[in-house]
């Protein structure tokens, strides 16, 4: 039987930055891949490079030499435009500090991705997704009117209606109490391995490593089995 691609294969990634006269090395050798239905932590302390590493995956930006390869399709090959096309179809993003916006309830940040999309049915699939994460009861509460579980579960929601094929999490726990983060991960997790989606987190906490299939670590610019 014929193995089954990975769903996101990261080959010879390089990025640094240049501030004044000083170079500084983000990445020199990311190598990794990530399959279908499979929780990858990305472990790392502060200022490592796991937000850059992130943004490159996520076609935010791009990197100074080698491929970010999702689903088939090479994202270091599309103009801006393109990868901003794919990301809003093909990824979901779940931010550290939530990134709802204030003035639209609960329901309308979960469905804003359909309607980005240009995709039917918005309303059905952001009820059906806020009762799978335990909000069916607030879907017309603000933002503000939320604990910081509450919104985090929110934007996971928001991040899992278009059926990314890839989720990608930056510090989801890091404002967020133990009790509450341990719910949030194991949230996380479940919904993206019932989707089939890969996971991958980036994170300082052994926590979360505790919970992930597997561990990549970002170890002086290069990404390493952990």
């Amino acid at each position: 039987m014929a193995s089954v691609p990975p769903l996101l294969v990261l080959a010879g990634l390089r990025k640094r930055f240049r501030e004044g006269d000083v170079d500084h090395v983000v990445l020199d050798g990311g190598d990794a891949c990530v399959g279908r239905g499979e929780f990858v932590a990305l472990l790392g302390p502060s200022g490592s490079g796991k937000s850059t590493l992130l943004n490159l995956v996520a076609g935010i930006d791009v990197p100074d030499a080698g491929r970010v390869v999702i689903d088939g399709t090479d994202l270091t090959a599309l103009d801006e435009r393109a990868r901003t096309l794919f990301r809003r179809h093909r990824i979901g993003i779940v931010f550290q500090f939530y990134n709802l916006l204030p003035t639209l309830t609960v329901r309308e940040n979960v469905m804003l991705p359909l309607e980005l999309t240009g995709r039917g049915g918005e309303r059905e699939r952001a009820r059906a997704l806020l009762e799978r994460v335990g909000l069916g009861g607030r879907a017309a509460a603000f933002p503000e009117r939320l604990s910081g579980g509450e919104q985090q579960r929110v934007a996971i929601a928001r991040a899992l209606v278009h059926g990314p094929g890839l989720l990608l999490a930056d510090e989801p726990t890091g404002n967020l109490d133990t009790a509450t983060g341990d719910g949030v991960i194991a949230l996380l997790g479940e919904l993206a391995r019932r989707d089939g989606a890969a996971l991958l987190v980036a994170t300082h906490s052994e926590r979360i490593v505790e919970r992930a299939d597997r561990v990549l670590a970002l170890d002086a610019g290069r990404l390493v089995e952990a």
